[in-house]
């Protein structure tokens, strides 16, 4: 196998890792029911209700641009970038904020594997780009 496919299974294994992480919140947008198992919040307002279903399909938006990037590598840039803005931003609310409850702890060390394979799909692309 030479070094371009390796790094481009490293590049599309790393970004599945986040789309996955990305895809899992989507369940949220079935109801206040999976919402409320995956936070481990009671989420009966509806205006509350209406904002946290749209976070999560816009997770799942976030989950097409990863995998979208793996069968069209021209996109792997923006994908990146989009996925560190994801979780980044996550991380520093929850950071920031403090106090957060054993599901959201959950979705911290998420982020954090999300992270750690963000910065392994950004070596490997660029190693790639650099080789050529």
């Amino acid at each position: 196998m030479n070094y371009y496919l390796i790094m481009n299974l490293i590049i599309s294994i790393s970004l599945m890792i986040v789309a996955i992480i990305h895809i899992l919140p989507l369940f949220g947008a079935l109801g206040n029911s999976a919402l409320n198992k995956m936070y481990g919040l009671v989420i009966e307002e509806p205006n509350l209700s209406i904002l946290m279903r749209h976070r999560a399909i816009l997770f799942g938006i976030v989950a097409m641009i990863l995998i979208y990037a793996i069968i069209f590598p021209m996109y792997r840039p923006l994908s990146i970038l989009i996925g560190f803005i994801s979780v980044i931003s996550f991380l520093i609310l929850a950071w920031s904020v403090g106090g957060i409850n054993e599901p959201l702890k959950r979705v911290v060390i998420a982020d954090l594997i999300a992270l750690i394979s963000l910065i392994i799909a950004t070596s490997a692309y660029l190693m790639q780009l650099y080789q050529n």
